[in-house]
């Protein structure tokens, strides 16, 4: 065992039996290295990583490679989910050397932390366009004890690429209609006709972008936006990326048309998914849309739920060795299975002798469900019950099978945004049970994640095996992205059960958080907490990328909060953000999917709605029924029973008779009649969704 074997995240405890001398991040490896005048290795990877795996087993397994890197390097092991600050900071520097990005990152650094040479992935042996690690492990030795000169004019010149952040920010523009229009012509151009999403493979799930664009289809009419969105996500629903047997998202597929996925399950992916699908199945009444959506947060509940209430963080994508074992079915296997039902579900599910994948299949759907059950004279609904049926008897099958390994890592912000998801699917789609997982979810936040304001970054369980007992630590305070992700889905538990703590909680945190991230000589956010250790940079990444970025979360955060509070500075520093980067939002949207939601907020208002009453009522109960069937961009919610010194702007001077339920609903500073009844309020919802001059 080497020292990792006692650290918290599952990722690092996989290479504890490396030969490699490995370190965590901290002083202990950064002092010997500046002790010894040695490079530093950087290896940084993540627990549901294909590649990482396949790295580790080809060189950090084997003795004399691990043997070599000993004797060269000082060796740092990094788990990118719990550290993206050193994940952001280097994938820069990876990126700017060569053009591209990934996981593994092996980066090369001076004893002070400077990178100076990097990559992601090398193999065992030379391969073209591929040195093996082996040569890069001498050769960058070599350079560091030969020609340190040329290393430290290396080392100076990428820390020149962190300067930017450390600059007050230039307001590109106030954000407009125009800002909004531009970015969805540029999403347009690069939309898949044939295939949905955006441009060619690897194809990665889309869905703040998508999100963007059905606020887009909502404001304007534009039929294409819609188009794009209900294309793209069934396409993906269809797809061999989505897991046509027990719910979610592969985290991508290698190919164009979403058939085959690095097979690794990640959180994040599935809460933005997840989100996407209440708000489409909203607008669209898509019972497509509803079984996908509802089935990833059927997963979410019955695989990556702990018993706690925390959220795991992923599924691998190998198991017994192999990647995708766990997912894939030979035809044979099926027909025995299925029995009478074979034919048919092998003709939904593209299944083939040869399969589509090392002799095997993929399940995904390859032709429309219309046509499929018209050929075999059947209803859709005929249909899809022999689907459901199959999906139980392969489910059961499957689950004997030897199992992807778990990462029980409970990340906040990952968290916060299946938070938001499932929060809004309860309310949505009126579910006790996942209200009943949202109420669970934000509790153990709030009681095991939560710390007088501010929000911790993991929880582990020390016995990462279903069904172990609940026990577990949290670590480090955590990230920009945490605070704002963590009272983001308590606003979201707010509006679903009006319980006014949560409200509470969120604004506490918001505090928090201004007070330890906010820069006043930018105008903007940082990723990391004013007493967090010192690095080369303190990082700010302002785009969104696979999740939404900290900054773009806390703009939403701070304009929600604005709005149902009235806090002037809250609307102010959201609406800095937004100003900051008008400009390259217009003209890069896929950077800033999350970020032109906040950016629609802030150009065609909220839509402000507060139901005044008891909330266990039945008159409050069908104003908020009435609510969730209708789709509202930059909706805020406020409501309860209102008390005479209400501190928030949306209950100021609300009533309701003893007993009932009123409804409230303002636009732009201006209201609609106040209304109990749900038709009519029905009707002032569909009337508040077009941008006011369109």
């Amino acid at each position: 065992m080497n020292r990792l074997a006692n650290q918290s995240s599952p990722y690092l405890r996989q290479h504890a039996t490396n030969p490699v001398d490995w370190y965590p991040w901290g002083q202990e490896a950064l002092e010997r290295a500046r002790a010894e005048d040695k490079p530093i290795l950087l290896s940084i990877g993540y627990a549901a990583c294909h590649w990482c795996h396949v790295m580790a087993h080809e060189s950090f397994e084997d003795e004399k490679t691990a043997a070599r890197m000993n004797e060269l390097y000082i060796c740092i092991k990094v788990d990118r989910e719990e550290r993206p600050d050193l994940d952001g900071i280097y994938m820069q520097a990876v990126q700017a050397m060569t053009g591209h990005g990934g996981w593994p990152m092996t980066v090369f650094l001076t004893p002070n932390g400077e990178p100076f040479y990097g990559g992601t992935y090398y193999p065992p042996e030379d391969r073209p366009g591929m040195p093996s690690f082996s040569r890069i492990l001498t050769g960058v030795h070599e350079a560091y004890r030969g020609k340190r000169d040329a290393v430290d004019n290396t080392a100076a010149k990428l820390k020149e690429i962190y300067s930017a952040a450390m600059r007050p920010a230039v307001m590109s523009g106030e954000p407009d209609t125009h800002t909004l229009e531009r970015a969805y012509e540029s999403l347009a151009q690069g939309y898949d006709s044939e295939h949905g999403g955006f441009g060619g493979a690897p194809k990665f799930p889309p869905s703040m972008s998508l999100d963007f664009l059905w606020r887009y289809w909502a404001r304007t009419d534009t039929e294409f936006a819609r188009d794009m969105v209900l294309n793209s996500f069934r396409a993906m629903a269809r797809g061999g990326i989505y897991d046509q047997v027990g719910g979610g998202l592969h985290r991508y597929s290698v190919d164009e048309r979403w058939l085959v996925p690095h097979f690794e399950k990640m959180l994040y992916d599935n809460a933005l998914f997840a989100r996407l699908g209440v708000h489409v199945w909203q607008d669209s009444g898509d019972p497509e849309v509803r079984r996908a959506t509802e089935a990833t947060l059927e997963w979410v509940a019955r695989e990556m739920t702990s018993p706690l209430g925390g959220f795991y963080s992923s599924l691998d994508a190998d198991s017994e060795g192999l990647e995708g074992k766990f997912y894939v079915w030979e035809a044979a296997e099926l027909g025995l299975l299925l029995g009478g039902d074979a034919p048919l579900l092998e003709r939904f599910w593209g299944v083939t002798g040869g399969g589509n994948f090392e002799g095997r299949n993929i399940l995904h759907v390859p032709s429309e469900p219309t046509v499929v059950a018209r050929q075999h004279g059947l209803g859709l609904d005929t249909l899809q019950q022999a689907v459901d049926r199959a999906r139980t008897v392969l489910y059961a099958e499957r689950a004997q099978r030897v199992w992807p390994a778990l990462d029980d890592k409970i990340i906040a912000s990952w968290n916060g945004l299946m938070l938001r998801a499932v929060a809004e699917g309860a309310r949505v789609f009126s579910d006790k049970a996942l209200r009943d997982l949202a109420i669970g979810n934000g509790e153990f936040l709030r009681q095991h994640m939560v710390r007088d304001g501010r929000v911790l970054r993991s929880f582990t369980h020390r016995a990462a095996v279903r069904g172990a007992s609940a026990t577990g630590q949290a670590t480090d305070f955590g990230f920009l992205e945490d605070h704002a992700a963590v009272a983001l889905g308590f606003l979201d538990l707010y509006a679903l059960t009006f319980d006014a703590s949560w409200l509470g909680a969120a604004m506490t945190i918001a505090d928090s958080m201004i007070e330890r991230f906010h820069d006043p000589a930018t105008g903007l956010f940082f990723d990391t907490p004013t007493e967090h250790e010192v690095l080369i940079t303190r990082p700010r990444d302002i785009t969104d990328n696979a999740m939404p970025s900290g900054t773009s979360l806390a703009a939403d955060l701070l304009m929600r909060l604005a709005v149902i509070t009235g806090n002037e500075r809250s609307l102010q520093l959201a609406k800095g953000i937004v100003r900051a980067v008008a400009e390259p939002m217009g003209r890069y949207p896929s950077g800033f999917g999350h970020l032109l939601g906040v950016a629609d907020m802030t150009i065609s208002g909220a839509v402000e709605v507060t139901i005044v009453g008891d909330p266990t009522s039945a008159g409050f109960g069908a104003l908020t029924a009435t609510l969730g069937a209708t789709y509202l961009p930059s909706l805020v919610v406020a409501g309860g029973i209102p008390t005479p010194d209400s501190l928030l702007a949306l209950m100021r001077g609300r009533s309701a008779p003893s007993g009932g339920a009123v409804a409230y609903l303002c636009r732009n500073h201006a209201c609609e009649a106040p209304t109990s009844d749900t038709r009519e309020f029905g009707r002032q919802l569909s009337g508040a969704l077009r941008t006011p001059g369109r």
